[in-house]
């Protein structure tokens, strides 16, 4: 018997909303989340992002949002302004017909807009530990009425050094207020900050995939982030794959590379949160189909999905956590079958690269440069040049020209035998081919 939203105690009004947006079924961390958090308590609960955790806090605050009442009665704190700027994104698809206001304030934003809009005395506040603190010493903000605190990724926010403006900020929330945490791993410091501020949490943590890495083979590319679309133009060139899953962090992210990509003449889509479920089912359409060659996706549009040839996985930004980056990279090497994983890290994200090996208790193979592919890469991102006379060596890729391997329409190189064989031709059909004018290679039809 499948589980919904009415079962764990959201009330129908929410999970009107909930089915407008597309969202049927809660996911595992979901399901067993919400029904504590209803009843008032404390929890820690270690989850990635890409399992459903925003909603897993936000549906159990919104039912607990007294409307009439005008002050701030939730906070939530995130590390990244990205971060922040999603989960009031997602916040707002369902606040707007509940009459329940949220607002967004973190740093890079003029504080003159934020602070009018704290002025309306905001039921919900989403932000980065820096520009609340800001708030709370202009008086901007009052978090005395926070009945509702939510620390989004905490083993983030702790390792990007705020700590000391978590702690400010929490102090001046409500003495009795229910506090949830979330964070990808639990190292000492994000214990010892549940335990100095937390009232007897519940603990739960969402097991990891069973996904097997032996068939995918890993790759790190230590670039920085001028050279990064360089880098993958390079390697897509290099290793021609038949389907490639890019994951960025953010949509936004994901929409600058897909533009990108598409400019230097790429076949490639984006998959992310603001896509209706129509145009969503389109995008996976044709990339099932191989029509589109490369899917540039965010961890939560992609979750859940299950497409077979996909060859390579590039993580365009590095993941954050173990789970993560198993989850992703475990998209190619199924079946039976090789894939390849390549994960670009630059100066600053060593950190995550760590967490990473630790959580697969492997060393991943590390390179600072391409061996092969450069050329094509700057190729493709900058004007031809004149060529030198004796840069013959190697022919440019055309993805028309026929090899020993099966090919896309995109040309590139499928190592999986996911595509049923031809049928043998007919009688008729040989003699039709016959007639038609000799050439000294056949063409495509694909």
């Amino acid at each position: 018997m499948s589980i919904d939203f009415l079962s764990l105690g959201i009330r129908p009004e929410i999970n009107t909303c909930l089915k407008e947006i597309g969202i049927i079924e809660p996911t595992p961390i979901q399901t067993k989340a919400i029904p504590i958090l209803l009843t008032g308590k404390d929890l820690v609960a270690q989850a990635q992002t890409g399992t459903g955790k925003t909603f897993a806090f936000l549906l159990p605050i919104l039912e607990k949002i007294e409307v009439n009442k005008s002050f701030t009665q939730a906070l939530i704190i995130t590390p990244t302004r990205e971060l922040a700027l999603q989960i009031t994104k997602e916040a707002q698809k369902l606040t707007a017909k509940l009459n329940i206001n949220v607002v967004a304030v973190y740093g890079g934003h003029t504080l003159d807009k934020q602070i009018n809009q704290l002025k309306n005395k905001p039921h919900i506040v989403v932000g980065t530990p820096g520009r609340l603190l800001d708030h709370v010493r202009r008086r901007t903000i009052s978090l005395a009425g926070v009945s509702k605190l939510v620390l989004d990724e905490a083993d983030q926010m702790l390792h990007m050094g705020f700590l000391e403006e978590v702690e400010q900020v929490i102090r001046n929330t409500a003495a009795n207020r229910q506090t949830m945490l979330f964070s990808a791993t639990m190292p000492a410091k994000v214990r010892t900050l549940a335990d100095k501020y937390m009232n007897k949490p519940t603990d739960i943590r969402l097991r990891t995939e069973n996904i097997t890495l032996d068939e995918i083979n890993q790759l790190i590319i230590e670039t920085t982030q001028t050279e990064k679309l360089d880098k993958l133009c390079s390697m897509i060139h290099e290793y021609r794959p038949y389907l490639a899953m890019i994951f960025c962090h953010t949509k936004q992210r994901v929409n600058a590379l897909n533009l990108a990509l598409a400019q230097q003449g790429f076949l490639v889509d984006e998959l992310h949160g603001d896509l209706s479920q129509a145009k969503r089912e389109q995008v996976l359409r044709r990339f099932r189909d191989a029509k589109i060659q490369l899917l540039i996706a965010t961890d939560i549009a992609a979750r859940g999905l299950d497409i077979e040839g996909i060859t390579h996985v590039f993580n365009y930004d590095i993941p954050r956590d173990a789970d993560t980056y198993i989850h992703r990279i475990g998209r190619t090497g199924r079946a039976g079958q090789t894939g390849t994983a390549v994960t670009f890290v630059v100066p600053g994200e060593q950190y995550f690269l760590r967490l990473i090996e630790q959580g697969i208790q492997a060393s991943i193979t590390k390179q600072k440069g391409l061996k092969a592919g450069v050329t094509a890469g700057e190729a493709a991102l900058n004007k031809p040049r004149s060529k030198p006379k004796d840069e013959t060596k190697k022919a440019p890729f055309n993805p028309n020209k026929r090899d020993d391997k099966k090919t896309g329409k995109h040309g590139g190189i499928n190592l999986r035998s996911r595509r049923k064989p031809k049928t043998e031709e007919s009688p008729a059909a040989r003699k039709s081919a016959g007639a038609s004018r000799k050439s000294p290679r056949r063409s495509r039809s694909s």
